[in-house]
């Protein structure tokens, strides 16, 4: 999860991504951001993230992104 965190930090930075659920929903994260994490998360935790799954309820909160890496790793 730190390294997550790392990695939004990385993208947008002076977010409270411990704490915040609506980082899609208010913005903190847009569509490029939401590509560029994408693209970080498949290299740093090897795993593809199906199109299907870029959806706000996975992106609104760290939390929510590291079940999703957790999720996907499980399914390899």
């Amino acid at each position: 999860m730190e390294k997550l965190i790392e990695i939004l930090e990385e993208i947008e930075s002076g977010v409270d991504y411990e704490n915040c659920t609506t980082l899609v929903d208010d913005n903190y994260l847009d569509s490029l951001a939401i590509i560029s994490l994408v693209a970080e998360i498949e290299e740093e935790f090897d795993v593809q993230i199906p199109t299907v799954e870029i959806i706000p309820s996975n992106f609104n909160s760290a939390k929510a992104l590291w079940e999703l890496i957790e999720r996907l790793k499980e399914e390899e």
